[in-house]
């Protein structure tokens, strides 16, 4: 038991690095939830900072989905009592969770796509670039991310049904967690559902920002 929540903490503890704050204080001196969306992810940035800032807390975000399941594999291999697919699973929430609600940035994340994908690409690389592609698809002929990780975040579920995870995951449990992780992500989205079902969500300009 202590093994899962010691990853449990380490995973959330490196979801709650947020690479948004530090790539926009670093790259336009202010704090990225002060300004746009007020949300801390890579869109707000892109918005307000820039494409390479964007660019880097993007790919820095991704990676931490990738170092906390990497976290959760080594420990299911040294200590091979534990069950390896619970690991991964409490790993992969915890570290979206951390994101999230940052315990280093006053609980004030931002909604956990980057590093969702992430997690994906390491449980199963196959869908983790199908919801890529598809995210990416959405989001050009929409202009909306949002509706491309929402619908991304639907995705992953449905493929699950019919693309096997790697041996460290169980299919049995293969499902429910991707539901779960499906809906931290399309809750994390919720103001976006609203403005999307009303009309009024924002649309991205990729030829707008530095």
């Amino acid at each position: 038991m202590a093994t899962y929540i010691i990853v449990a903490i380490i995973a959330y503890a490196i979801g709650s690095v947020s690479f948004s704050v530090i790539f926009s204080k670093k790259f336009a001196g202010f704090d990225v939830r002060e300004k746009g969306s007020g949300n801390a992810g890579s869109t707000n940035v892109l918005r307000t900072v820039g494409k390479k800032a964007a660019a880097l807390t993007l790919v820095c975000d991704a990676l931490k989905g990738v170092v906390a399941i990497l976290i959760a594999i080594i420990a299911g291999n040294i200590i091979r009592d534990l069950d390896k697919a619970l690991l991964v699973q409490i790993a992969a929430i915890a570290v979206v969770l951390g994101h999230t609600f940052p315990v280093f940035y006053g609980f004030k994340g931002g909604k956990g796509v980057a590093t969702s994908l992430g997690v994906l690409l390491m449980v199963n690389w196959q869908i983790g670039l199908i919801c890529l592609v598809f995210a990416l698809v959405i989001m050009i002929f929409t202009r909306m991310v949002s509706a491309g990780s929402i619908m991304a975040a639907i995705l992953f579920p449905i493929l699950t049904l019919f693309i096997g995870a790697e041996h460290y995951i169980v299919e049995g449990s293969y499902f429910v967690f991707s539901v779960l992780m499906a809906c931290i992500v399309i809750f994390n989205h919720r103001e976006n559902v609203k403005r999307l079902l009303n009309g009024t969500e924002n649309k991205i300009s990729f030829k707008s920002v530095k």
